[in-house]
């Protein structure tokens, strides 16, 4: 089967196109003839071994795909890596059958980022009706879900942050509030969050850049807000937060990651029937933002770092 590869960390260019061996059965598994995999800001990290978790080699990535079983059952699934390929083993209770009226793409961003941004809202922020939320990268794949939940959940007030003017436009056709383009310098930053929520501090704030953006998002906290952190896409740590800046102002700092969700009853198989009810029916519009050959994995990641790209990347690997 074709399959990306890397045999060496570092950036894109390590992504090679190789011909190996189909994935063996195992119990509990599922082997699937993937239709199309995800790609997730979270690969690039992992392909440089800069992850939460250690990558070790030589490693095929990819942690979603969609396809077929020999059966003909159509599932999207997470996978323990593999997903870079023509066929993929992914675990029977990581496996969800996805419905007619969605489509592969929407699946493939529904099953890693879909997921992210509702317990991201649900589980890690606890939105309560009326709140004021602010979603970073509003329109890449978790932030353009994001925008559209937090909505859905009762948002009082959504404030989307994206790079472009097309991003920000994109942001609010999906029901932000208020779409503005976040300064570069955290002090400026801060003042724009809150200038866009009326001149109040914000309750919510989403953000996975880390940096600067995370030490503004902090500073831009009402009393009991949240920060919700879920990735570090800058590369850049942010300042270390110290207890008493916590409680001098009642702010709470939470971590995410999807992975601890893997296994807890309740947050796998029922966050994702609900958002595929909500895709179902039009309530919620998964963006496709673009489809690589698995050939071209390379320049999706190329794309992805280089902030060229909106909503959920996939990669077709029958080109």
């Amino acid at each position: 089967m074709r399959a990306i590869q890397i045999t060496e960390f570092g950036g894109p260019e390590v992504l090679q196109v190789v011909d190996l061996p189909d994935p063996g059965a195992q119990p509990g598994h599922l082997l699937l003839d993937v239709s199309a995999a995800g790609v997730n800001y979270a690969d690039t990290h992992a392909v440089e071994d800069s992850y939460l978790s250690r990558s070790t080699l030589p490693m095929v990535p990819g942690a979603e795909v969609v396809g077929r079983t020999a059966e003909g059952r159509r599932v999207v699934a997470l996978a323990d890596g593999g997903g870079y390929a023509q066929r993929a083993l992914v675990a029977k209770a990581m496996a969800h059958d996805v419905p007619e009226e969605v489509t592969d793409g929407q699946a493939l961003a529904l099953v890693v980022q879909g997921l992210t941004a509702w317990h991201l809202l649900r589980t890690s922020a606890r939105i309560a009706p009326g709140e004021s939320v602010v979603v970073h990268a509003a329109a890449g794949g978790t932030g353009s879900l994001a925008v559209q939940l937090a909505k859905e959940f009762g948002a009082g007030r959504v404030i989307a942050t994206a790079s472009s003017k097309e991003k920000r436009e994109l942001a609010l056709e999906l029901g932000a509030d208020v779409a503005i383009e976040a300064p570069s310098d955290g002090a400026s930053l801060k003042e724009a969050l809150i200038e866009a929520n009326g001149g109040a501090k914000v309750d919510i704030v989403l953000e996975m850049t880390g940096g600067p953006v995370f030490d503004a998002s902090l500073a831009a906290l009402a009393p009991f807000g949240r920060l919700v952190s879920y990735g570090m896409a800058s590369r850049v740590a942010p300042t270390p937060v110290t207890a008493a800046a916590l409680m001098g102002r009642s702010r709470a700092v939470v971590g995410f990651w999807l992975m601890h969700c893997v296994g807890r009853p309740g947050m796998f198989r029922e966050p994702m029937a609900e958002l595929f009810a909500m895709t179902a029916d039009g309530r919620l519009k998964p963006q496709v933002g673009g489809v690589y050959p698995l050939t071209e994995a390379a320049r999706a990641h190329t794309d992805l770092r280089a902030r060229r790209t909106f909503g959920k990347l996939l990669l077709d690997p029958s080109r």
